[in-house]
């Protein structure tokens, strides 16, 4: 790195994030064990190609431990799965986010326009002649 100090990233820190992430271990967590801030681990995802996809998995290990966690837990006596349910969606917001209303618009951002139709029921007696 011309200008800066060397980079502390070791090719072996691949397969320990991978680990970390298969205990359920977030970034955040692997940043600290490599002794670094969050951002020089994301400067070494964006340098080191190897290490963007060790974290990636990592994270899909994680997302792992974490379902399987409340798998168990939810025949567990005690468990709280509404601690658990919002621990995922904040831990992995892409596939657990909760989506709370939906807003509609119509043409041009203004009022959906709807349409009431009345129908006319007609019941045939068989008996009846036409």
């Amino acid at each position: 790195m011309p200008g800066g100090r060397p980079t502390l990233y070791d090719p072996a820190y691949c397969e320990r994030a991978i680990e970390a992430g298969k205990a359920g271990k977030s970034y955040a967590w692997i940043a600290a064990e490599f002794d670094i801030s969050k951002q020089t681990l994301y400067d070494w995802m964006a340098a080191h190609p190897e290490f963007l996809d060790a974290m990636t998995r990592a994270r899909g290990y994680a997302q792992r431990w974490w379902e399987d966690a409340g798998q168990e837990g939810m025949t567990s006596p005690g468990f709280n799965a509404s601690v658990w349910s919002r621990s995922m969606g904040a831990r992995f917001p892409d596939d657990w986010r909760e989506v709370k209303g939906t807003e509609l618009t119509g043409k041009d951002g203004g009022p959906v326009q709807t349409e009431v139709r009345q129908t006319e029921r007609v019941i045939i007696d068989p008996q009846r002649p036409v």
